[in-house]
């Protein structure tokens, strides 16, 4: 039975590895590819393992590497031509953004470093099913980790207490929805939090404030998820929803 095939939390690991070696050094026995090795098998979501000797052994890890080799312009060899598309895709997103992805594999890494954390993020999440989660060009670890503390249930019910104080209504802070106003009883009270911290920031050691906390509806919250960036969200709060969605 084969691997399964790499996502992107591994990609995001390997090509950051990747412009850290020459061709020359990607082979099974570079030290660096026996610890990246380790680490894919430590993320959280690699349990679908078919066998464990095999499973990202250092000998596939070396074999993913040559297929960067064959993607990247810069190398004047063949490189192992067996890429898939989101190799292709996973490169071309940061080969000009090598900052961002060390950011990001660093982040991972630190992540799998607290036990305790991942333990709680191998638990699956309502949008599994939907798939939101793996459209986040994070990765999935650092989507989890985000939602994660989304629902830390005492900063959120504080976060609303201080909206509450400060408004009289829970209403989305994107575009003033409010459950209570269109559902009357069934909607007191209820409203979902997004935290602003772009994943690309986000580490274990992140401390949450409720200034971090955004009350927003169901939709925005969901949109927000889907790739909604700071500017799209900022003209929202100013009311220029159907201009900045239009273009």
């Amino acid at each position: 039975m084969r691997n399964p095939k790499w996502h992107r939390d591994e990609l995001i690991l390997a090509l950051d590895l990747y412009f850290k070696l020459e061709p020359g050094q990607i082979h099974a026995r570079n030290p660096t590819i026996v610890e990246l090795s380790q680490t894919l098998n430590a993320l959280p979501f690699s349990d679908a393992k078919t066998d464990a000797e095999l499973y990202r052994n250092p000998n596939g890890v070396g074999l993913k590497l040559s297929n960067f080799l064959a993607i990247d312009p810069n190398y004047k060899g063949k490189g192992m031509q067996s890429y898939s598309k989101l190799d292709e895709q996973v490169f071309k997103e940061f080969v000009n953004n090598q900052i961002l992805l060390r950011k990001l594999a660093s982040n991972i890494k630190a992540t799998l470093l607290q036990e305790k954390l991942v333990k709680e993020l191998k638990a699956p999440l309502v949008e599994d099913e939907e798939g939101d989660e793996y459209s986040a060009p994070e990765g999935k670890l650092l989507y989890k980790l985000h939602r994660y503390r989304e629902r830390n249930r005492t900063l959120v019910e504080k976060k609303k207490k201080e909206y509450l104080k400060k408004h009289g209504s829970l209403a989305c802070e994107l575009c003033s929805f409010d459950f209570e106003k269109v559902y009357g009883a069934t909607g007191k009270g209820f409203i979902e939090c997004h935290h602003r911290t772009p994943l690309s920031e986000l580490t274990p050691d992140t401390k949450t404030t409720l200034n971090d906390l955004m009350l927003i509806c169901s939709n925005c919250h969901r949109m927000v998820h889907r790739g909604w960036d700071n500017k799209t969200v900022k003209n929202l709060k100013k009311g220029r929803v159907l201009k900045d969605l239009n273009g």
